[in-house]
């Protein structure tokens, strides 16, 4: 052989975990600021979740979805998910009633955990009283019969009991009745190209749509993460504190698992407690990912006190300017950027350390080895030459298997295997993918993905409003929000501060 060749390293997502436990049984797995796992104690936790889901009836390619803020027992659910062969779906926390609604009767989910912590978004066991009104006064929550939500056969409820809900002691003895051996089997019949998790992710229609990822897809992107872009030990410390329900979180986890390498965390992102675990964890890798994050980050006052000195790697999505920024504030640190989406397991990209810093600024990086990029012409569909803008297209092991429910979106979505992203992109000499912006109508506010569909159906709910659109106009903190242009019906009359009024909450 000549050249350097790439060992395609393929498993599922529990015997990622469980080689990291063979290999690293005693070393640091996840961390929060006030409480951490070994990998043999996530290990131990996770399966003991899967003997309590398996115990209420969960098992393979059935649907659990995941309501929490981050928090350790979010990844014990979502671990001990895969091990019974079922897939995991991580609900935005977000989310209001409706949605919840939605999401839970269109993912066809059998199970749901959640628990009693009130995050900065919502009480969860309230959100989900009102978005299932038969919930709370259910008599057997083990044989729930919710006409909104016909499949969903149990909600569990850590933490404090709650009337509907299965309980945490009453899930615990769930588990006491599984013998161990049941999870080993289940985790030994689950296929690479099975479904592992799915996402939901906002588009251009109303509602969110899912996204069954195979575990290949998730495992091979946080391996390629690791062994072609970040280059992780055992030794380090990667902190990536986004929401556990997003790819930012699940593809940095998967890195560090294949690395052995800690994951560190927190149950939401302030300035002035991520500063404080950065430096005593003693992190050497930085994820914020977005600039809403990072920008909040350096211009906290103790920004300057804070010893950050062992951060080896910054990861953010910015406009060049933005990363400039960043990389000037980290002086000892290569920043580098991403492309992805969920639809493709997160990210097929990031910037190699070694490219310059002018190509880290102004690219994302080539695409990981075993996907194929195209950038094709917005008109006649041909290929265009580097340095060309077009839409980027994308196949490979990395793609999802189309949305759920959904076949009239993916006949838009797919032609002959390749998926058109929608995404305005240039190669530069290098193949490295630069990114020019969205052709999809979508706001991408502090990193989130926000469908102008959704406000401007929100919008006309108000009895002032006849029609409204909405377009994203930059913003320093969150990049991008929303403004929208209305039109009021003859004879309305209507404030500004009425209409923001109308959409808060």
């Amino acid at each position: 052989m000549t050249g350097k060749s790439h060992i395609i390293d393929a498993t599922t997502l529990g015997d990622l975990l469980l080689r990291a436990v063979v290999q690293h049984a005693d070393r640091d797995a996840l961390v929060f600021p006030d409480r951490g796992y070994t990998y043999r104690e996530l290990w131990d936790r996770s399966v003991a979740r899967a003997r309590s889901l398996h115990g209420l009836g969960i098992g393979d390619g059935d649907h659990v979805g995941i309501l929490m803020p981050n928090c350790p027992e979010y990844i014990e659910v979502l671990m001990g998910t895969v091990l019974c062969g079922a897939i995991a779906v991580p609900i935005n926390a977000r989310y209001k009633a409706a949605e919840l609604a939605y999401v839970v009767e269109n993912a066809d989910l059998k199970g749901l955990v959640t628990n009693d912590l009130i995050s900065e978004y919502a009480d969860f066991a309230g959100l989900l009283c009102a978005a299932f009104p038969g919930l709370a006064g259910a008599t057997e929550p083990q044989a729930l019969q919710l006409p909104e939500a016909p499949l969903l056969q149990f909600a569990v409820m850590l933490g404090a009991e709650q009337p509907g809900f299965v309980s945490e002691t009453a899930f615990d003895g769930a588990g006491e009745a599984v013998d161990e051996a049941v999870i080993e089997i289940l985790r030994c019949r689950v296929r690479v190209r099975n479904p592992c998790i799915m996402m939901y992710t906002s588009g251009t229609t109303a509602n969110p749509k899912g996204c069954p990822l195979s575990h290949e897809a998730l495992v091979r992107n946080g391996i390629n993460m690791n062994r072609e872009r970040y280059f992780l030990t055992e030794q380090d410390r990667f902190w990536a504190p986004l929401p556990m329900f997003h790819m930012a979180a699940i593809l940095p986890m998967t890195a560090c698992f294949d690395a052995g390498a800690a994951w560190l965390t927190m149950r939401r992102v302030d300035a002035g407690p991520a500063l404080e675990m950065l430096e005593q964890e003693q992190a050497t890798i930085a994820f914020p990912s977005f600039p809403t994050i990072t920008t909040e980050i350096i211009h906290h006052p103790e920004f300057k006190t804070r010893d950050l000195s062992r951060i080896r790697r910054i990861n953010n999505v910015a406009p060049p300017d933005v990363l400039r920024q960043f990389q000037d504030a980290f002086p000892q640190a290569v920043q580098t950027g991403a492309y992805g989406l969920t639809e493709a397991g997160g990210v097929i990209a990031f910037n190699h350390p070694d490219e310059s810093q002018e190509e880290r600024l102004n690219s994302c990086g080539r695409p990981f080895p075993g996907i194929e990029v195209r950038i094709v012409d917005l008109e006649d569909g041909e290929d265009v030459p580097p340095g060309e803008r077009g839409e980027l297209w994308l196949r490979g092991y990395c793609l999802f298997d189309g949305y759920y429910k959904s076949p009239e979106k993916n006949a838009e979505s797919f032609v002959d295997g390749w998926l058109h992203t929608g995404d305005l992109c240039a190669l530069n000499d290098n193949g490295g993918i630069e990114f020019h912006g969205r052709i999809k109508d979508m706001l991408k506010v502090g990193g989130e993905n926000v469908a102008a569909l959704e406000i401007e159906s929100h919008l006309a709910t108000h009895p002032a409003v006849k029609m409204a659109q909405v377009i994203g106009v930059p913003d320093d903190r969150l990049t991008e929000v929303a403004a929208a242009f209305i039109e009021t019906h003859p004879g309305a009359e209507v404030s500004a501060e009425d209409i923001i009024a109308h959409c808060k909450g």
